[in-house]
């Protein structure tokens, strides 16, 4: 290097004791920065392995069938996890990009030799995994790091015996011999597609309670074994995403939202992208909030509720001569006392007709029923401010914004979607969840939750595909428990909102946000 440096191919020894201080201070300065730029040069092809020369490499040892186990019969599926009659080579796996098994195990680490199986209380900085380096022999995301390390799975392998077969053969982690301190799991099973695999996964747990430096890598698999906090894992991740293999990432995504779940006790619901562990999947992020108002943003025993039946009960009698309890009976006929009242023509159906009986019957000294909720106005105030919050009613807007005001909670609410803005709909119909979307301008069902205290809405939001929280275990017309199959939870006061949705709150958002999965320019071409 000097040699080339100086422009001479003499002898460097006798070259630098004929020069000058200045003169070795400046072929120093250059030799130290060829140096520097070969290293990170160096670095940088080693870390991504994508680079167009890698990645024409690879296709070329693909084509060629030079790859790893490139005539291994693979255990290919429809896209629908159905197995093939045959099998296909795992060269044409990865050339046609064919669906087929494969498995993914997180593995979990603490230098104590303690994991915890249910609680994950602790921060990210204390939660530990071993996330392997790729080698770059391998045929699918060479060099990549790995956070949920596997293998395809061979026709006619079960997933467990490759699980147990890869853990073994690529680390050195023995689960399964029954005296091994080392325990593996399945958790569930999941689909993954981009333009570079198809598959199907199971997603397997392991314990390892031994050392690292105990840690046998197989070299042609395995570059290396790093054991990484989640919180580095993360925030590697998001700014690195091409270094990381993006279906292990996804399915360590689905580990963490699957263990979270099972913390705050949420409920498996199926026909949601997570309602079944035969094929899991991710959940979108929440787009809008919707609460309910009586009886759910607060509860006083339902005396609020009396005043309103009394009401309409007064209506029907005083102002349209009907027999007592005829008010009841429209209610259970028509959905609504209001749309029985129009079916049967005791009130014309006219703009300035409705708005008299809406007026009327919701005309109630609120500020003398209600007063301000000083720990609902805390809870609204730290809940992440980028998902809009609505009020759904079935009463009319005017009400629900004497009672917003009277607990003091106004300020936390985008909007009121009252009965009128659905087209005086029954809140448990079909049409009020789909005109509460239009108006929050959400189109993904699943993005949608929603809090109430009545069984019928909770599930008209399943049907619609709302995720659905019952606020409140004692029903008003029975006195006795109740409960919804349809619901992710239920509680019995809004204030425990904050216990089954941490996430949706201000401090705990701000720390996922703050090390994202996402990342900034993931590269999955090789």
């Amino acid at each position: 290097l000097f040699a080339s440096l100086t422009g001479t191919d003499k002898d460097c020894t006798r070259i630098v004791a004929t020069m000058g201080t200045n003169e070795i201070i400046s072929v120093a300065r250059d030799l130290l920065l060829f140096v520097a730029t070969a290293a990170i040069a160096v670095r940088f092809s080693k870390s991504s392995g994508s680079s167009p020369t890698v990645a024409a490499d690879l296709q070329q040892r693909l084509e060629a069938g030079t790859t790893l186990d490139a005539s291994e019969i693979v255990c290919t599926v429809t896209e629908s996890n159905v197995p093939t009659p045959t099998g296909h080579p795992r060269k044409e796996v990865r050339l046609n990009n064919l669906w087929h098994r494969a498995t993914y195990i997180i593995v979990r680490h603490e230098e104590d030799g303690r994991v915890n199986d249910g609680d994950d209380s602790h921060d990210d900085a204390s939660i530990h995994f071993l996330v392997q380096r790729r080698s770059k022999l391998k045929d699918y995301c060479p060099r990549k790091l790995d956070p949920a390390p596997g293998g395809v799975v061979s026709f006619g392998e079960e997933c467990i015996e490759n699980a147990k077969r890869e853990i073994e053969e690529e680390m050195g982690i023995d689960v399964t011999n029954p005296a091994s301190p080392h325990a593996i799991r399945k958790i569930f099973t999941f689909p993954y597609e981009d333009t570079r695999v198809r598959c199907w996964g199971d997603l397997f747990e392991v314990q390892y309670k031994g050392r690292l430096e105990d840690i046998r890598c197989q070299q042609e698999e395995v570059d290396e074994v790093l054991r990484m906090s989640l919180a580095d894992i993360k925030k590697s991740v998001g700014n690195n995403g091409g270094d990381w293999m993006p279906d292990g990432v996804h399915a360590l995504k689905l580990y963490l939202q699957h263990r979270h779940d099972n913390k705050v006790g949420r409920r498996l619901l199926h026909g949601y992208s997570c309602g079944s562990l035969d094929a899991y999947g991710l959940r979108p992020k929440p787009k809008a909030i919707f609460f309910d108002c009586d009886d759910c943003l607060y509860f006083d025993d339902w005396n609020t509720a009396s005043h309103l039946t009394e009401k309409i009960e007064q209506f029907c009698v005083e102002r349209k001569g009907l027999p007592r309890g005829e008010a009841y009976k429209l209610y259970k006929q028509h959905g609504t006392a209001l749309r029985g009242l129009l079916a049967e023509k005791h009130v014309e159906h006219s703009e300035e007709a409705i708005d008299e009986y809406l007026e009327e019957v919701h005309d109630l000294p609120i500020h003398e029923l209600l007063g301000p909720d000083v720990e609902l106005q805390r809870m609204l105030s730290e809940m992440d401010p980028s998902i809009p919050k609505y009020i759904f009613t079935a009463s009319v807007r005017h009400h629900a914004e004497r009672c917003l005001q009277a607990l003091g909670i106004h300020e936390h609410f985008e909007d009121i979607i009252d009965v009128k803005a659905c087209n005086l709909c029954t809140k448990h119909s079909d049409e009020a969840f789909q005109a509460a979307m239009r108006i929050a301008g959400v189109d993904e069902p699943e993005a949608c939750i929603f809090l109430d205290d009545s069984v019928k809405n909770i599930e008209a939001a399943r049907r619609i595909g709302w995720r659905s929280i019952l606020v409140g275990r004692i029903g008003r017309d029975c006195g006795t428990r109740i409960s919804s199959e349809h619901s992710e939870h239920e509680i019995d006061r809004i204030h425990e909102f904050r216990n089954i949705y941490p996430e949706l709150f201000e401090k705990e958002s701000r720390m996922h946000r703050s090390t994202s999965f996402k990342p900034k320019e993931a590269d999955t071409k090789t």
